[in-house]
């Protein structure tokens, strides 16, 4: 999904206004679908929190039943408040946090290993009841190789780390239209 700049702001403010909030009586933001439709498709989204550049929580939806932007919304309170791997964020946090969004595509079945394209593909592990998620960004962003990366989707799932290679695991691939506040800030400069 391609958005405008324009559009990636809106979101990247919804965000960051919504984890406001917590802190705040203030309202929930608004976006007029009208002049942006795009925001009202119903796509997967994660948000992405960070402080000095360390993940702070990541919290988003495979798919969504609501528009874009509630999603968002939701997604960054939740990576806010919710990620099991982190306390809250605090309110003396929230100025020195920085946000990243994932718009997420369908979907869609992998047939073989050698289909995933580090940095392009994200993967969905679902085996024996679980389920895990690895965004396209996170095996660049630790510098993995497929092996590492397919490990390192097990070891979230709660499995052993080799695990795919005794069998093809039951995996979904996605791709991501990854976008950042500094990615935009650096753009504007």
């Amino acid at each position: 999904m391609e958005l405008t700049d324009q559009e990636k702001k809106i979101l990247l403010n919804a965000a960051r206004e919504s984890i406001r909030s917590i802190f705040s009586n203030e309202n929930l933001p608004l976006t007029d679908y009208q002049k942006y439709p795009s925001l009202f498709s119903h796509k997967g989204a994660f948000v992405t929190i960070f402080k000095n550049h360390l993940l702070r929580g990541c919290i988003g939806y495979i798919i969504s039943n609501q528009p874009l932007f509630e999603t968002v919304c939701e997604a960054a309170i939740q990576a806010a408040t919710e990620d099991p791997r982190f306390p809250s964020l605090t309110e003396n946090e929230f100025e020195n946090i920085a946000i990243e969004i994932s718009i997420l595509s369908e979907p869609f079945e992998l047939n073989s290993y050698d289909e995933i394209e580090i940095g392009k593909h994200g993967l969905i592990l679902e085996e024996m009841g679980r389920r895990a998620l690895l965004l396209p960004q996170v095996p660049i962003e630790h510098n993995f190789n497929k092996e590492q990366f397919l490990s390192a989707l097990c070891q979230k799932g709660g499995f052993k780390s080799d695990l795919w290679k005794e069998k093809l695991l039951n995996l979904k691939m996605f791709t991501a239209s990854v976008f950042s506040e500094e990615e935009l800030d650096n753009k504007n400069e």
